[in-house]
């Protein structure tokens, strides 16, 4: 996205060999398919049940420990509760997300006990993840001792209590998936469900009878129909293949809708040892096409300004981007964003001020002082807002409408980047509110096809350090650039769900960019070397970078 060099023109040095995701070729090389995981670990956990003499306190800990072991309802669990309790305890209504080793439990009366744990997040009924800042949630429990004199929960809170790490191996994240509301891309919201369930039926469940996340509501659309139900709750997989039983109504459906239906539930059903879906009405297979939706993948070349010129960096060489070389050449660009398929880019100038560059014709988009880097959306719409302003995003359109988009991070006070998904149905950014940088991402509200508002925005990451950078790394990760205590931090960010960060490579970071797979990031520094991530580790991949430029897609 953006670094300034100064010096002449040098070697260009690439250490291509080895490096993934920089090939020489000019072919989209896709990773993963979206959503496709590695097989679950083939293990479970074996909490230990209530032991004879157990004290109050050890009942809770003992109960809340059995979380772990999801296995007949929680069944292990149960055991620690009396037995009216037993029967109406609904564990599947959330879960409550610890940092390790943070419990303490308490006793504040001779049968109440309650639990105060270090809280980074929670899961809601539906499987959504919302981030939770760390703070201290406390959790009361009332017992009572049984005609055997053993202590036994008589009132407990619903939902069940994981550390994070837990969580990990307990559940797992799956993408339920929507349509944007052109029903071109299809749009993943991340729902976790205990890993060894029925995750067929919890996936269908969402889609068929439930919705799209609230921040997301308004900025994705789902097939199913009005009259479209599941006539069985219960989605069997037999062979390999999901029988989805709908309602007799289906049989009236729009088959465009059903082919739109089918599609979104064998791209959400991907990755969980599903092969194929089949919608029945009856007991017979619907004849129904599944709907095509575009792809999101970026070319495998990093997109760069060098002193030669502006283009995609191969081995040895730079190949031009008709329409786009020539005239970003011979601009002083500070940022560079470019649409889908490279035919618009957005240039920040080093003097300030944002240009739409198209068929090597340049236009004024944005005037203003103190932008931040321009963030670009599939139609070519041009986001900006200053820095010191978050409120005020404006869009430049195709068409050259300038217009401002309503309900802007409301209550930051800085915004320090921002990028629009692939997409084109969320934006994530990151912000300052209380003296504290958050990443939030929110949903675009669209009129007759054109943003005109945000969603609410949801927090899904509270960064230790002072955040610069962030890009989407695919549908549902986002890559955050930040600086720490001791140096540079590359942050994975499932947008609803859980972070995993590491140390980015030596010298001060100003960039960061995606490559083909989450696992293949680019990184600039601010002397202009160019790095590609591989697995944990960082590769220098060229010298005498001007820009890294983020990419929308490649067709």
């Amino acid at each position: 996205m953006r670094a300034r060099i100064v010096g002449a023109l040098a070697a260009l040095v690439l250490v291509l060999a080895g490096c993934a995701g920089l090939p020489s070729g000019g072919s989209v090389n896709p990773g993963l398919a979206l959503d496709e995981a590695p097989d679950v670990p083939d293990f479970s956990f074996l909490p230990n049940r209530p032991q004879p003499g157990a004290t109050p306190e050890q009942i809770v800990e003992g109960f809340v420990a059995a979380a772990t072991s999801p296995a007949g309802r929680w069944e292990i669990a149960r055991l620690f509760l009396a037995p009216d309790i037993s029967r109406s305890w609904r564990p599947e209504t959330g879960v409550t997300i610890d940092r390790p080793g943070s419990r303490s439990v308490t006793m504040v009366d001779s049968d109440v006990v309650e639990m105060t744990v270090a809280q980074t997040g929670e899961v809601d009924q539906t499987g959504a993840f919302h981030a939770a800042d760390g703070g201290a949630a406390t959790l009361g429990y009332e017992l009572e001792q049984q005609g055997d004199g053993e202590w036994r929960i008589s009132k407990a809170p619903d939902g069940i209590v994981l550390n994070e790490q837990d969580f990990r191996v307990v559940f797992s994240a799956y993408g339920v998936m929507f349509f944007d509301p052109s029903w071109k891309f299809l749009v993943p919201d991340v729902r976790w469900f205990p890993t060894r369930q029925n995750v067929a039926t919890l996936i269908t469940q969402a889609i068929i009878g439930g919705g799209p996340s609230p921040w997301l509501a308004g900025a994705v659309v789902s097939a199913v129909t009005d009259g479209v139900v599941l006539e069985s709750s219960a989605v069997p997989v037999v062979q390999g293949i999901a029988r989805v039983e709908l309602g007799a109504a289906a049989l009236d459906a729009d088959p465009v809708a059903l082919g739109r239906l089918l599609r979104q539930l064998q791209a959400s059903l991907q990755g969980t040892g599903v092969a194929g879906v089949e919608l029945l009405v009856g007991g017979a297979e619907l004849a129904v096409e599944p709907a095509q939706a575009l792809s999101t993948a970026i070319d495998a070349r990093p997109l760069v300004q060098i002193p030669d010129g502006f283009g995609f960096l191969g081995e040895g060489d730079l190949t031009t981007v008709s329409g786009l070389s020539t005239r970003i050449a011979e601009l002083d660009a500070y940022a560079i964003a470019v649409g889908r398929g490279a035919r618009t880019a957005a240039v920040l100038l080093a003097e300030g001020g944002v240009v739409r560059v198209e068929g090597n014709v340049v236009t004024t988009a944005d005037e203003r002082a103190d932008l931040i880097e321009p963030a670009i959306d599939p139609d070519d719409t041009i986001w900006t807002v200053p820095v010191n302003q978050p409120s005020a995003v404006r869009l430049a359109t195709a068409g050259g409408d300038t217009r401002d988009i309503a309900n802007a991070w409301p209550g930051a006070t800085q915004i320090g980047a921002m990028e629009v998904s692939r997409d084109g149905t969320r934006v994530a950014a990151i912000v300052t509110d209380a003296g504290r940088d958050w990443v939030e991402v929110a949903g675009i509200q669209r009129a007759d096809g054109v943003p005109v508002s945000l969603g609410a925005p949801e927090r899904v990451l509270r960064l230790d350090g002072s955040g610069s950078d962030l890009a989407w790394l695919d549908d549902r990760t986002l890559g955050i650039l930040s600086e720490g205590t001791e140096g540079t931090v590359v942050t994975e960010q499932v947008v609803g769900g859980l972070s995993t960060s590491g140390s980015g490579p030596a010298g001060v970071a100003v960039s960061l960019a995606a490559g083909p797979t989450v696992s293949s990031a680019r990184l600039l520094t601010v002397d202009g070397a160019l790095f590609v991530r591989r697995g944990t580790t960082w590769q220098r991949a060229a010298d005498e970078v001007l820009v890294l430029a983020s990419q929308l897609g490649a067709n």
